[in-house]
């Protein structure tokens, strides 16, 4: 840990030298999926089914007996891969010819050993069939006609069959939740937006069949989802009638019961923190809950809570806290953990306020809602009640199922497009993701990993946690996703003799979800961990809970019964990471939601009980998993703030424009303000270096495998240092060839990714990305200088739909610590740039 962090962080004056991607011409071929026995025999059969499938289609639609105004005739056809070979996504649509890829799934074979099957459901217009039947003829033939004749093997030797598809061909959810025939579900569903009139007719369809329709939408680039109530009967002529909708999910239902737990009314020490409270000044940044609302009233939350501040995405509910679980949340975002502060005796100058929206009604239940709407709409409320105020929005509510393991939903979609500064729309009443052609505002969003079930906590709380994964929509690129660890162990309350802790301290709460079953090619899930408390067991493995010595202490929505509720789990922990971020962009009003971000997740550090496991880590892949667990730690606000002697943290904010017409347009290279006379002095001193970039995408949530055109994320960016005997010019054509393709998934080799702790296999997952380096003063004194890269996205893919003219925002940390030596790093890099050397008291 760093002697006195007593310093301003140094933020970076000037701008990078951007030069232009430079092609290094290297080209990795990808395997080839086996050819079938026949390829004549396999076209033909092809052919053959797709023709069936045509003249099914007629007669379905037939058959359906209804007529929807405008829908353009087609049919829907599903292909399904051979096991264990994935399909050429890109070879099955057409966009040209309206032929549409609009759904992925996948699935396992019915054998003793599954293997995996794709399947790639395909809308094909009526007037279009000659597209496919001309490419399996070409396909069936023997030989070409004429030299340069296409025959389509990669497009479909990995095809197995086709068929016409259903709606179920059109599920892109998790196969176990797919009702009934005849149960009646909220259903997502995802329409193509291709004319601007799929909503019409999506009203007239569910008219005719009977159907409820929800009254939000949302609207990204290239697809509306609507929630939609009835059974698969009646759905089911969609596929055939409609031929606007894309894919269909089973709507998400949140957790709206919070149990109410409070200890013995103190109110003596509220009147004396109140006493020691100064209020925050009137242009100080805010925590915005999104809860249950929040009773103002409360002694404690007054001051920092004006009551134009308070909404509710339904007038109708009252802005009021019905059930207590906002008045808790905004008690720890504004205070923290009240023990400690009541237990003190010094001032407590408040930095930041509070604003309240209500995204849960009063009753306690929801009906399914697109919850990205009312997230959309939430933001909305208190932007224009406050436009120029800066906040971070705090959300401690998630859905109850886990069935999305880290894939993009509506929900955890929305989130990304709102922090990359997409709005609400009231006349559309949805989440319009268009340009408007202004600079969008964006936003910081601390979401709750989501908490394991209460009956489910279990002794092995370690195992259960990595099997419970976080919660829809934790798994949101741009968000600030908290777990919970814990070092609350000691048990003295006398109702609690006997009982002993779950979890040890300084480890991951029994309570927290984690990413660890995600994919490797989502984000790292939770990003950092909060306090979120402990529960206990007794000799017979029996485990129990609240217990208050385990608990944190926060605000009572009804403060006339008692002031104080005990409080736990990834929802308290949300809550402080909120008034963490909100008190760094109090101390520094110029950082952007994606540096205030970076800051909090480059101040985190493993706990000893978290780094046991590490270090137990057998290679950068089990390291990775087990950072799936504890994210990149436990955030530390004085490490957050200021810098050091011989701690320096410097930051950067810059604009990248990664793409042009498709391709590769520049990187950036900071020549960074460095230490390097007193690092060199230092030899072979060891010495840490950390690495923080962070930035927002812009989301394609479409379920359509997320390859190419598909990908979910707008661009991604990546960082690399110069080695400490690299030449500029060797450093720039190393940047160069990293740039690549990330479809082409090869290994990266060069450079030094070997000496990183994690490597960039593990950290270039999602959009923010930090790693620590630990080497020789004197090596590190030359590697002063850090290559910024975009690698490609949708952008590059869509160059119609590509932003990149207006820049991709990106922020970038770089800390050097010299611990245990008393040496200042800090001091020769202020007089570089200018900045006053005054110590701070």
């Amino acid at each position: 840990m760093p002697s006195s962090l007593n310093r301003p962080h140094i933020i970076v004056p000037g701008k990078p030298t951007a030069e232009q991607y430079r092609p290094h011409g290297r080209r990795i071929n990808s395997p080839k999926p086996p050819a079938p026995a026949s390829r004549t025999v396999h076209g033909k059969a092809l052919k053959k089914a797709f023709e069936s499938a045509v003249v099914d289609a007629q007669q379905r639609r037939a058959a359906a007996g209804i007529e929807v105004h405008g829908a353009v005739p087609g049919l829907y056809v599903q292909f399904e891969s051979v096991p264990n070979v994935p399909l050429k996504l890109s070879s099955l649509e057409d966009a040209r010819q309206g032929i549409e890829l609009v759904a992925v799934s996948h699935g396992l074979t019915d054998e003793a050993k599954p293997r995996r099957i794709e399947r790639a459901t395909v809308f094909v217009p009526e007037g279009k069939v000659k597209h496919f039947v001309s490419r399996f003829e070409s396909y069936a033939k023997s030989t070409p006609k004429k030299k340069g004749e296409r025959r389509h093997e990669e497009m479909l030797d990995p095809v197995a069959t086709l068929r016409l598809a259903t709606l179920r061909g059109l599920w892109t959810d998790a196969t176990e939740v797919y009702p009934k025939k005849d149960e009646t579900i909220w259903w997502e569903i995802w329409l193509r937006r291709h004319d601007g009139n799929e909503l019409q007719r999506l009203l007239e369809f569910a008219d005719l069949q009977e159907l409820t329709v929800g009254a939000r939408r949302l609207q990204f680039d290239d697809r509306v989802v609507m929630l939609v109530r009835g059974t698969p009967k009646q759905l089911s002529a969609s596929i055939d009638v409609l031929n606007d909708v894309a894919e269909v999910r089973r709507a998400k239902e949140t957790a709206t019961v919070f149990v109410d737990m409070g200890p013995d009314e103190q109110v003596d020490w509220l009147k004396e923190l109140l006493a020691r409270t100064v209020s925050p000044v009137a242009d100080s940044p805010a925590v915005c809950v999104l809860d249950t609302g929040v009773n103002r009233g409360h002694p404690l939350l007054e001051p920092a809570l004006a009551a134009a501040d308070c909404h509710a995405c339904d007038p109708g509910w009252g802005v009021q806290d019905h059930h207590g679980h906002g008045t808790e949340m905004a008690g720890l975002a504004l205070y923290g953990d009240l023990t400690p502060v009541l237990a003190g005796s010094e001032p407590v100058q408040l930095r930041h306020g509070l604003e309240s929206v209500k995204i849960l009604p009063p009753d306690g239940a929801n009906s399914p809602e697109l919850y990205g709407t009312i997230t959309a709409e939430a933001t909305a409320r208190v932007e224009v009640q406050a436009p120029e105020r800066r906040r971070c929005f705090s959300m401690a509510i998630t859905a109850t199922d886990e069935r999305d393991r880290g894939q993009p939903t509506s929900w955890s979609a929305a989130v990304d497009a709102l922090a990359a500064g997409r709005s609400f729309d009231a006349s559309s009443q949805g989440l319009v993701y268009l340009d408007d052609g202004s600079d969008p505002m964006r936003r910081l969003f601390v979401v709750s990993a989501g908490n394991v079930d209460a009956n489910a906590l279990q002794v092995a709380h370690l195992d259960r946690s990595d099997a419970d994964p976080v919660h829809d929509p934790a798994q949101a690129w741009n968000a600030l996703t908290v777990g919970a660890f814990t070092n609350k162990t000691l048990v003295q309350h006398p109702e609690w003799n006997g009982w002993q802790p779950v979890a040890a301290a300084g480890d991951l709460s029994p309570w927290s979800t984690t990413g660890v079953l995600f994919s490797e090619a989502w984000p790292i899930t939770p990003d950092v961990v909060f306090e979120g408390g402990n529960v206990v067991k007794n000799a017979k493995g029996e485990i129990d809970f609240p217990c208050p010595d385990l608990c944190l202490l926060s605000t009572h929505y009804q403060p006339a019964k008692k002031p104080f509720v005990m409080s736990w789990a990834t929802s308290a922990a949300t809550a402080q990471a909120a008034h963490m971020a909100a008190i760094i962009s109090a101390e520094y009003p110029t950082l952007w939601p994606e540096t205030v971000r970076a800051l909090v997740v480059h101040s985190a550090e493993w706990t000893r009980a978290m780094q046991a496991h590490l270090k137990g880590a057998g290679g950068k892949r089990a390291r990775a998993r087990l950072v799936r667990r504890y994210g990149f730690g436990v955030p530390h606000l004085d490490r957050a703030l200021r810098s050091g002697n011989d701690a320096l943290t410097l930051i950067a904010q810059d604009t990248l424009h990664p793409f042009v017409d498709g391709k590769m347009r520049e990187m950036h290279l900071f020549d960074l303000p460095w230490p390097k006379d007193v690092l060199q002095s230092l030899g072979e001193t060891p010495v840490r270096l950390r690495v923080t970039l962070s930035y927002f995408i812009e989301p394609n949530p479409g379920r359509r495998g997320w390859k190419h055109r598909h990908r979910y994320a707008s661009h991604g960016l990546r960082f690399e240092v110069k080695g400490p005997t690299e030449s500029m010019e060797e450093f720039r054509k190393r940047l160069n060839q990293r740039a690549l393709d990330e479809d082409e998934a090869k290994p990266l080799t060069g450079g030094d990714s070997s000496d990183w702790y994690l490597g960039e296999q593990a950290r270039n997952r999602g959009s923010i990305h930090s790693d620590i380096l630990q080497g020789f003063a004197a090596d590190l004194a030359e590697r002063g200088v850090i290559g910024i890269y975009p690698v490609s996205g949708w952008w590059k893919d869509q160059p119609k739909r590509d932003r990149s003219e207006k820049g991709a925002r990106y922020a970038l940390v770089v800390s050097i610590e010299t611990p245990g030596v008393e040496t200042d790093i800090w001091t020769p890099v202020a007089q570089q740039i200018g900045l006053p050397i005054a110590v701070e008291t």
